[in-house]
């Protein structure tokens, strides 16, 4: 790779800051940008980068040859919008750490199960004694890897639609696309905009590589060997982790595993014992036969569904809400199962979801808080019930993420004890 003489990276959450310091790491002058001022840059200034907290300007471009931009941060921000007007190559992090590392790389993107998938398919390889690291949207950063890796060993990358926004030669040898519903509308505007996204993972792939995709899904980009899969297909062993969805996950990350030349014994040990991640599908409790489930990375209606259907036909006591996304909720409710108990609605999400649940003649009750729902759902439940929170939107109107949302979740379940 042709290092830049000098090089921005825009947004210092983690991925900005690993991106950084990954270039410093190599000799390249570094400015870092934030529009936060208080965003925690202390590694960074230690590291060489010349830091600008709560600074935005564009004279900050002077002798910029690459922009680094964090996939939190959107294309029109002023410096990105700057960048483009300058002819500044903009890359996402993935994108340098693509560039840094050219190990053997399997992509995985979707709307949901990425994290999942991704974890499992590291547990195949480790089952099979091979080298591997998981990197990506939620995990470690892609660039954190530079210098840390024998070259033999696989990178498996979970990739949002953010991410993939910003890739140029990014090359997938097994690129796997697990589904795809409408998410981050308030982002790409236009459902058509977030598919365009996702499937730019398979536009640099050649005949040489493979595209995992669900069965009947439409032509994709690139030139890759098609492979499909679905719940139904047949596996060595069956999934640890409930759910159809679940088994979905599974079967693509056993067909990518063969595509790496992973061995069925290997992809067998791994179904059977790989636990789960936490935050989806999570059981963090059971208090007087009652069940207590942590899906808090359920953040868009899709992911919501999936995750009460998993226990469809046991009693369910729901929490929803959040912050919104600009997702209709209708069909959602529409496919509560008659096993539904109650529904504790929370955050900002409260009206629009109570509208729609008055619309389909469902009860439930404003809790506001997470802390009100628990206490709420937990007074109610009879041995047998699941409290499961699958709350169906983001998690920004009252938690810094879905990982805080979570924790506090699990947290209140402790203290029912």
């Amino acid at each position: 790779m042709k290092l830049p003489r000098r090089a921005l990276v825009l947004g210092l959450a983690r991925s900005g800051q690993s991106a950084a310091l990954a270039l410093v790491r190599r000799g390249v002058p570094t400015v870092a940008v934030d529009r936060a001022a208080d965003v925690e840059t202390g590694r960074l200034a230690e590291a060489g980068v010349e830091v600008h907290a709560g600074n935005e300007e564009e004279g900050l471009l002077d002798g910029v040859e690459l922009l680094i931009k964090s996939p939190g941060v959107p294309g029109e921000s002023p410096l990105a919008a700057a960048a483009r007007s300058h002819g500044i190559p903009i890359w996402s992090e993935v994108e340098l750490g693509f560039r840094l590392l050219r190990n053997p790389f399997i992509g995985v993107t979707g709307t949901n199960g990425k994290t999942t998938t991704s974890e499992l398919l590291g547990a195949m390889f480790r089952s099979a004694g091979q080298p591997v690291a998981v990197a990506g949207n939620v995990g470690r950063s892609l660039t954190s890897f530079d210098g840390a890796l024998d070259k033999d060993a696989w990178i498996v990358c979970e990739l949002s639609s953010f991410q993939l926004e910003d890739i140029h030669r990014l090359r997938a040898r097994v690129a796997v696309l697990l589904n795809l519903e409408p998410d981050h509308l308030d982002r790409h505007g236009t459902y058509d905009a977030y598919r365009d996204a996702k499937l730019r993972i398979f536009e640099n792939q050649t005949e040489a590589d493979v595209a995992i995709v669900p069965r009947g899904f439409g032509a994709v980009p690139g030139g890759a060997d098609r492979i499909e899969f679905d719940a139904d297909d047949d596996l060595p062993a069956g999934p640890l982790i409930p759910g159809r969805h679940n088994r979905e996950n599974a079967a693509a990350a056993a067909a990518a595993a063969r595509a790496a030349g992973v061995d069925e014994q290997a992809i067998a040990e791994a179904l059977r014992t790989f636990p789960g991640v936490e935050h989806r599908l999570e059981l963090v409790g059971e208090v007087d036969g009652v069940r207590f489930v942590n899906d808090s990375k359920a953040t868009n209606t899709a992911a919501a569904r999936r995750g009460i259907a998993a226990y469809a036909g046991q009693p369910i006591r729901l929490i929803l809400g959040g912050s919104l996304k600009g997702e209709s909720f209708d069909k959602l409710v529409e496919g509560l199962p008659p096993s539904l108990r109650s529904v504790d609605l929370i955050g900002e999400a409260t009206e629009d979801l109570a509208a729609a649940l008055g619309r389909a003649g469902r009860p439930y009750r404003r809790s506001g808080d997470l802390a009100t729902a628990v206490g709420a759902a937990a007074g109610d439940a009879e041995p047998g019930d699941v409290v499961l929170l699958s709350p169906a939107c983001a998690s920004f109107d009252q938690f810094r993420d879905f990982e805080e949302r979570g924790k506090t979740f699990r947290r209140l379940v402790g203290e029912l004890w």
